[in-house]
């Protein structure tokens, strides 16, 4: 019988030694019925010699089918035929034969199209096996191959049932062929030693060279059960699958283990600390109990009998009839859910680990009954490993959250953690050894400062402008609603406050000073909400208009906020996305070389980067000032690209603002410590808080004999002090001209003094912005041009926010 592909062993199925056996036993039966059994059985037998002989083909075993029936009539029992899954077969072959009606059975239940395939069949692996088999049974060696084989077959519900295959092996013989080579103890060290060569076992035993002649018995045990708990265990500790795949082998998992095809599994996690539940971290599982909603109290969802049973005793909760209890507990959340889903039975498992619970796992089915209490107790062997999996969630998600706390609300940069670990690795051995520890400050020393910002101009002029507008509308509304309640009621105190009114707008019509606001708000306090509420009553067809008048107010100042919503909003959002773009471009930096970084809001971004040898634990690589000036024009390109980004996200936005942009270059290295008291990095002694001077007021100089600010809206300024510093920035400049960055114009220039600080100079220069249109592929304005193009964008400006042209109105997608 000839191997699908090259096979080591010749296969002839004989039943030699089973005969042989059998005639042994005639001379030692005493019993004359089983003497007469055995005589009439060999006699019956010996007229078919082919199955003493060896059989070579396999479609030759149909015509031996009943000799071979009855000759293994003592092995294959026909009153277990109903119970035992048995049937003959060859090794690593998917040849069977005689099987049991229980086998028979399981292969009809699979259909018609269903092939018979041992799992993880592997032709090269099965090869090896087959020469090791050759190794022990007849050279005597005790090699040992075993692993376990299994068949996957489906039940006639479509559900995969998992087999494991015992293979008795006492009616085989092994005998070297024609072509077989004698294998020698060196060779047998060898082909141990090189285990996965195919080629080498192929040449101490090759193809057809040895004769297998027997048969094997194989028993199958359904082992789905446990098959799915190691298929459970795998898929819970991958890591690395998406949350569809990881679903759908949940439930099939599931499915197996139920025995239920439309069986539907769900998680909601548990949150002790406001007694809620919630959708899964990363919405990667439904949940029945929340169905579309976020979070849910627990008692609401569950009720008092589920509450009682999951939260308070972590038992499982069945409902095997959820229509039949939907009649008493019609109030209750989870039943509403199920029925609203068309769940007719389901389990609820309480996740819990040391009398803490985690979550809910749900078993929902579409079948009455199919769910109850007594296949709940299947969960038992499972719980422990989606517990162990819930945990190992639970942390990773911590470890997030302090990532991002360390990330977004500490100075404590991944590119200087490593000495920070180390010191708390010093730290902790001191106290070990003694009980004294003290974590000392960190110091990096002959660091290279880069600073930049890039600042909304004009912020406070802006923010004065959206309160008195709001001011205005809020006193305009009020003057509205009195000038109407006077034509119904002729009340003298109308009067007196139109007057006040009348007043206040003429005061903030001028200009707004510290004290507006408050007095506005006293004004209202007074005065004018006596009079809104006798409005309210007393004319009733004003009623809705003053209900609509206080809606606008914001109930915590008393005071309408719809320009400062505007204004702030914007702000915000313009900081939020400036500061997560040079975030991600912050991780390209870091491939330049690793360096210090840290940003914060204003009105604006601004950032500082240190960088130098003493930051960096890879010594591997040395620092060398090549890395310096990448990393300045890194911050030049990066500014020219924030640049254009902030006019890009304002496309919507009902306010638009303006933004200038500054960089320092300082040309002397510095130390930074880290302070232990203040938990922030700082410069390091007296001389190095000259850099912190100049930082702090270089934004608010003059350029020398003039009242023009160096910063400038559509601009960016590089403020230096040695004429070195100053050829390397129009170096980068010209460079970043000729990339349609920056525009063609360069100013030099001399800054005035400010306060400890003099000698300083600028280069300025026109940043490019890029819109793409329908018109063209893609269009540079300069500020001006912009301007223009996207209507007036004016900050802090008393005249009137009219934005007549916006971005979609001129045909203008976003800013690249």
């Amino acid at each position: 019988m000839k191997h699908q592909k090259e096979f080591p062993l010749e296969i002839k199925i004989s039943f030699h030694k089973i005969i042989q056996e059998y005639r042994h036993q005639l001379q030692e039966e005493s019993s004359k019925i089983s003497k007469d059994y055995l005589e009439n059985m060999l006699e019956y037998i010996s007229t078919f010699p082919a199955l003493e002989e060896g059989i070579l083909k396999s479609e030759d075993l149909k015509r031996y089918k009943d000799p071979i029936r009855i000759l293994m009539k003592d092995l294959f029992p026909e009153i277990l035929s109903d119970t035992q899954i048995k049937a003959i077969s060859v090794p690593f072959h998917n040849l069977i034969f005689n099987s049991t009606q229980k086998f028979r059975k399981i292969l009809a239940g699979a259909g018609n199209n269903f092939t018979l395939n041992m799992r993880n069949l592997n032709h090269d692996l099965d090869y090896i096996y087959a020469c090791i088999l050759i190794l022990n049974k007849y050279y005597g060696y005790d090699i040992d191959f075993s692993r376990p084989f299994y068949y996957d077959i489906p039940d006639e519900n479509g559900i995969l049932r998992h087999y494991r295959i015992e293979l008795d092996s006492n009616f085989m013989e092994l005998e070297p062929g024609k072509s077989a080579r004698e294998i020698t103890k060196e060779d047998v060290d060898e082909l141990i030693q090189n285990i996965e060569n195919i080629s080498l076992w192929k040449e101490k035993f090759p193809p057809n060279s040895w004769i297998f002649k027997g048969f094997t018995i194989i028993s199958l045990t359904d082992v789905t059960v446990d098959d799915a708990i190691s298929d459970l265990k795998t898929t819970l500790l991958q890591r690395n699958t998406s949350g569809k795949e990881e679903m759908e082998k949940f439930e099939e998992i599931f499915k197996s283990i139920y025995k239920i095809p439309n069986l539907r599994i769900g998680f909601t996690m548990y949150n002790e600390q406001d007694s809620v539940f919630e959708r899964m971290i990363g919405n990667r599982s439904p949940s029945f109990l929340l169905q579309e909603r976020k979070i849910l109290n627990c008692k609401k969802v569950l009720g008092e009998e589920a509450y009682h049973s999951l939260v308070d005793e972590h038992k499982y909760f069945s409902i095997p009839n959820v229509e039949k209890y939907s009649g008493k507990a019609s109030e209750n959340l989870l039943i509403k859910s199920l029925v609203d889903a068309g769940v007719k039975s389901a389990i609820i498992a309480p996740i819990a680990k040391n009398n803490v619970l985690l979550g809910l796992l749900e078993l929902v089915s579409f079948e009455k009954n199919e769910l109850n209490s007594i296949n709940a107790t299947k969960l038992e062997d499972i719980l422990p490993y989606i517990v162990t999996a819930v945990e190992r969630s639970k942390s990773e998600f911590e470890n997030r959250v302090k990532a991002v706390i360390q990330s977004e609300c500490t100075s404590i940069h991944p590119s200087v953690l490593w000495i920070f670990e180390m010191e708390a690795r010093k730290f902790i051995r001191d106290l070990d050894e003694d009980g004294l520890a003290s974590f000392k400050d960190i110091t990096f020393e002959d660091v290279y400062p880069l600073y930049g910002e890039i600042d909304i101009v004009a912020s406070s002029e802006a923010r004065n402008d959206a309160i008195q507008k709001d001011l205005l509308d809020q006193l305009e509304s009020i003057e509205k609603i009195v000038c109407e309640a006077e034509e119904t009621e002729k009340l003298d105190i109308y009067e007196q406050v139109k007057f006040r009114i009348k007043e206040f707008k003429d005061d903030l019509a001028g200009s707004l000073s510290t004290s507006s606001e408050q007095k506005v708000f006293n004004l209202l306090q007074r005065e004018i909400n006596p009079v809104m509420d006798h409005i309210e009553k007393q004319t009733p067809h004003l009623e809705e208009q003053v209900k609509l008048y206080r809606k606008n107010i914001n109930s915590e100042t008393g005071i309408i906020y719809n320009h400062r919503k505007n204004y702030d909003e914007a702000v915000q959002q313009i900081n939020r996305t400036m500061s997560r773009y040079i975030d991600r471009r912050q991780i390209d930096a870091q491939e330049i070389y690793p360096h210090y970084f840290e940003r914060y809001k204003t009105d604006g971004v601004e950032h500082n980067i240190y960088i130098g040898a003493s930051l960096s634990n890879k010594k591997i690589k040395p620092f060398d000032e090549v890395y310096l000036f990448n990393l300045r024009l890194w911050q030049l390109t990066t500014m020219c690209e924030m640049e254009n980004r902030f006019y890009q996200i304002q496309e919507k936005m009902p306010l638009k603002l303006q933004a200038a942009s500054l960089i320092l270059v300082y040309n002397t290295t510095l130390s930074i410590r880290y302070r232990m008291d203040e938990k922030q990095f700082d410069v390091d002694g007296t001389y190095n808080a000259r850099y912190e001077i100049i930082k702090k007021r270089i934004d608010k100089a003059n350029i020398k004999g003039t009242e023009e600010r160096v910063t400038q809206k559509g601009k960016i300024a590089i403020v230096y002090s040695n004429r070195k510093d100053e050829r390397e920035y129009l170096r980068y400049i010209k460079y970043l001209q000729s990339k349609k960055y920056l525009g063609d114009k360069v100013e030099k220039l001399e800054l005035e003094d400010v306060q400890g600080v003099i000698g300083l100079k600028a280069l300025r220069v026109e940043v490019l912005y890029h819109l793409e249109s329908e018109q063209h592929e893609e269009q540079v304005f300069t500020y001006e041009d912009l301007e223009k193009v996207l209507g007036k964008v004016v900050s802090g400006d008393k005249a009137e926010h009219r934005k007549n042209n916006s971005y979609h109105e001129n045909g203008i997608s976003n800013p690249q």
